[in-house]
């Protein structure tokens, strides 16, 4: 009898943690506010080739071009073109 008790308070206790540490599932931007930062971005960091994305940007590297686009989805579709 005590093993099946401390069975059940293993399960109860083992689902409580389970429900604890899921994490919230991450929000999606909207598919405008992607268009609009990913043209920012591509404006930003023209490609060195017209037509090739492959041949990669003319200035910047992919992480400049990632932190821009994470920044511009962070301001809601607004940068700050000012400093670069």
């Amino acid at each position: 009898m005590y093993a099946r008790t401390r069975f059940g308070a293993a399960m109860l206790v083992a689902a409580g943690l389970a429900v604890v540490l899921v994490p919230e599932p991450a929000s999606a931007i909207d598919a405008q506010l992607a268009r609009t930062c990913k043209a920012l971005t591509t404006k930003q960091f023209p490609p060195r080739e017209p037509g090739n994305p492959a041949a990669g940007s003319a200035k910047g590297s992919g992480r400049d071009q990632q932190a821009y686009f994470n920044k511009c989805v962070a301001n809601n579709g607004k940068v700050d073109d000012a400093g670069k």
